[in-house]
């Protein structure tokens, strides 16, 4: 038998061996190992280590094709054949994969971790340059096997056209306004403990593509060609984003802001914006979580900043909002209710003086498809939920085992949020707990209404299916799912030429000015799936333009 701290395998192990690869071509293999030595784009530092060693044959091929692979990496070369476990790290329950955990009591709320939490020097490592390119693997260095033909070329779709026309016949002999012009960027980037903690969903990726050292220049590059004047990412790793995304990004002339999940959770989300263009008016962080409210027990956050265009005339303020809602399919009714807080919290920040809004843009990783519930009632402002499972709220899995009815209502009264997802005052709190008792038996023989609104008009950058072919388009691709789930969402301005047909429009909306395609299934499938050497998370990035007229 193993002792104890052998039983499960966590991140924390070094592996060498010269067995021959034909032995394990068809057993599961450890997708991050701490390669020994001093190579200089090593991922981890080497680690010592006083347990004894223990023999072990590991997998060596890389992606679904089980082949055998030439020394092309230093790892490949024989050497003694001998494992060590690093029982330091490894031991505790948090390094068991996230979808298999369950909460023991002493864990039911962990205390929430300091910004100035210390992490395993394991995960805290330099990363070359960018510059020092030859220090790190590339697509040329993977393997003549490697099918990839280089990144797919994704289109600009240009819209201001569209416009032109229309704005002669509107504006006639009057003053035209000043136009504000400015790009808007959501990405899920995929946490590195995230992506450890379950890599059963990238299977099909080369080990090499899935190291932090590799991932993070890749981004940094994305992010710095994209040239967005606002990025809204997920799946921020807090210390990462401490010590190498928010100093980059300073160094391109970026403020960050940045909300961290609660609990012991090791990401968050962070809104970027350029100091040139705007003046940040407000910062409001936004917790999910709720100690007394046993439908918000989790750690999901968002993030919501208010930005003054920097023109030289008085403009609007710009409400930006950026969000992870929780993965679990079948928890809608967790899902809706963080949205619903999310929308509230929107309305406080938004909200003028002549009881309209200031634009919106709201951007992130919702985990819902489009035309689910949850899609429809962000667009349409109204969701009838009456009889609606909770499995099939955000439309993630066509076979769901969430059968249970949403409740009625959704929320307890004691959140604080009326039924039209903003928050009740004090007074009426009061006076509907007066009720209650009266209230209770008018509810007890007539059926109580199941719906839910929000007074925000809000479109879809993204059509979601590709014109002239009718396939649906994706944001993310693993080995287990290829969906759209990340969206950015905008008020739409009353001559916007993507307002739906009968759909609201508000005074001070955007107008949709063009956007980056986005591909399919079938596209993403052609380079392996995500990430693969040229796109470093499993998401796609969305980015739009918007002009604002003042």
């Amino acid at each position: 038998m193993l002792p104890r701290h052998l039983h499960s395998l966590g991140r924390n192990y070094i592996a060498r061996s010269e067995y021959p690869k034909a032995l394990f071509m068809n057993r599961p293999s450890f997708c991050y190992p701490w390669w020994t030595g001093h190579h200089p784009w090593a991922p981890y530092p080497p680690v010592n280590n006083c347990h004894p060693p223990v023999n072990w044959r590991p997998h060596h091929s890389f992606g679904p094709v089980r082949t055998s692979y030439p020394n092309y990496f230093h790892w490949n070369a024989p050497q003694s054949s001998w494992i060590h476990f690093s029982n330091f790290n490894m031991a505790s329950k948090g390094d068991e994969p996230l979808p298999k955990r369950f909460k023991t009591a002493d864990e039911s709320r962990p205390e929430k971790v300091s910004s100035k939490r210390s992490y395993s020097p394991a995960k805290d490592f330099i990363v070359p340059p960018m510059s020092n390119s030859s220090a790190l693997p590339s697509s040329k260095n993977l393997g003549k096997e490697a099918p990839f033909k280089g990144p797919i070329r994704r289109q600009w779709e240009d819209f201001n056209h569209c416009y032109m026309e229309k704005s002669s016949a509107q504006h006639g002999h009057r003053r035209s306004p000043i136009k504000f012009d400015f790009t808007v960027l959501s990405y899920n980037i995929l946490s590195q403990d995230l992506l450890e903690d379950n890599s059963h969903l990238y299977s099909h990726c080369r080990r090499p593509v899935l190291f932090w050292s590799y991932r993070l220049p890749n981004i940094l590059k994305e992010l710095k060609e994209m040239d967005a004047d606002i990025l809204c990412l997920q799946e921020v790793q807090e210390n990462h984003y401490r010590t190498q995304i928010k100093p980059s990004l300073e160094a391109l002339g970026y403020h960050c802001e940045y909300k961290t999940r609660t609990g012991s959770k090791p990401d968050g989300c962070a809104i970027c914006f350029k100091s040139s263009k705007f003046l940040l008016t407000m910062t409001k962080p936004v917790e999910y979580y709720r100690e007394h409210i046993n439908l918000l027990d989790r750690d999901n956050i968002g993030l919501i900043l208010l930005l003054q265009p920097r023109v030289d005339q008085e403009a609007p303020s710009i409400c930006i909002a950026n969000t992870h809602l929780l993965y679990n399919p079948r928890r809608g009714d967790i899902k809706l209710t963080q949205l619903a807080i999310l929308l509230a919290e929107i309305s406080g920040v938004a909200h003028l003086t002549d009881s309209s809004s200031c634009p919106i843009v709201l951007c992130g990783d919702f985990n819902s498809v489009p035309g689910s519930p949850l899609h429809s009632f962000i667009k349409e402002g109204v969701l009838n939920y009456g009889g609606l499972s909770i499995g099939k709220v955000s439309g993630q899995e066509q076979y769901s085992s969430g059968r249970r009815p949403l409740s009625v209502p959704i929320w307890p009264d004691s959140l604080g949020i009326s039924q039209n997802c903003v928050y009740e005052s004090k007074e009426s709190t009061e006076k509907a707990e007066e009720q209650a008792i009266e209230e209770q038996s008018v509810q007890n023989k007539s059926r109580v209404q199941s719906s839910i609104q929000h007074h925000f008009s809000l479109s879809s950058v993204y059509s979601h299916y590709v014109p002239g072919t009718g396939m649906p388009e994706v944001t993310t691709c693993h080995s287990k799912s290829a969906i759209t789930v990340d969206y950015i969402f905008y008020s739409s301005a009353m001559d916007d030429i993507f307002v739906p047909p009968g759909g609201s429009v508000t005074c001070n909306g955007l107008k949709l000015l063009g956007r980056l395609s986005l591909l399919t299934e079938q596209d993403l499938w052609s380079v392996n799936g995500l990430p693969n050497e040229n796109n470093s998370s499993d998401h796609l990035s969305l980015l739009a333009k918007f002009r604002l007229e003042i």
